[in-house]
Parts: structure tokens; sequence; C-alpha cells
């Protein structure tokens, strides 16, 4: 396991253990980081869920923003910056039950603005259950 998994496996527990929001990530893990990639699985749990029994699109949104900041951090710059933009569109359902991996690259970061792709997939079939786009805004160089 690299020295940047373990780090950022560290961050996690911490924030876990928060009285902030971020604690409702505290059952996700991080299964690798690299520079500019982070990769983690969750499995659906019932607190992570709509009405309908499946994730709920602002746990979606929740992970899509976290993991990507957390490949933001992954780079020779870590900076978190801030969000001034986030989208997503949302593919197909995640049950309860199911374990996901939650897939952010980095797709470009300059000076002040870094660019993020997140994917969401089933672990087992691989399909995709959604996708997001982060853009933050890193303050100057």
């Amino acid at each position: 396991m690299s020295c940047m998994t373990k780090n950022l496996q560290e961050v996690l527990k911490l924030l876990g253990k928060s009285s902030c929001f971020d604690r409702i990530l505290e059952k996700m893990t991080v299964v690798s980081a690299v520079p500019g990639k982070v990769i983690c699985e969750m499995k659906v749990e019932e607190e992570h869920t709509n009405k309908m029994g499946t994730l709920h699109g602002g746990m979606t949104a929740t992970l899509v923003d976290c993991v990507s900041t957390y490949a933001l951090l992954c780079t020779e710059r870590g900076a978190p910056g801030v969000s001034v933009d986030m989208n997503i569109t949302y593919m197909s359902p995640a049950k309860m039950g199911e374990d996901i991996l939650i897939t952010a690259h980095i797709l470009k970061q300059g000076k002040t603005l870094a660019f993020a792709s997140v994917d969401l997939t089933n672990k087992v079939t691989g399909k995709l259950i959604a996708q997001g786009r982060h853009t933050k805004h890193l303050g100057t160089a």
C-alpha cells in the first residue's frame, strides 16, 4: 500500500469520527491513491439510501465532491480548493447492500482552477451508476 493511500485512509478515519457532515463517509475506504487519481469503495447501507432503497442522489453528490477533493489533495500542489461548479448525471440505481467504487481523476489543474471527473460504478458488474464533473477554485499560486 502506498504512503499516499495510507495517509488518505487516516484522513478518512478522522473525518468519520468528527461531528461535521463529513462523518457520513465513515464507511468509505480508500482502495488506492496516486497523483491525480483516487479510488474508494463503499457498501450502500440504509443510511445512504432514499425511500426507494437505492443510493440517495445527495449522497452521490457528496461522494463526487469529496473523492474529487481527495484526488486534488494527491497532486503536487495538494490544495483542496473550493467548489465553483458540480454536475452529476445519474444513470442507474445502486441498491442497498451493493458495493460501489468511486473513482476520481483530475482532468486539469491550472493556476486557479481544477477540473475533475468522478465515476461511481457497481463493484461487481462494473455498471456505471453516476458520473460527476467537479470544478474547484484553487486560489492564486
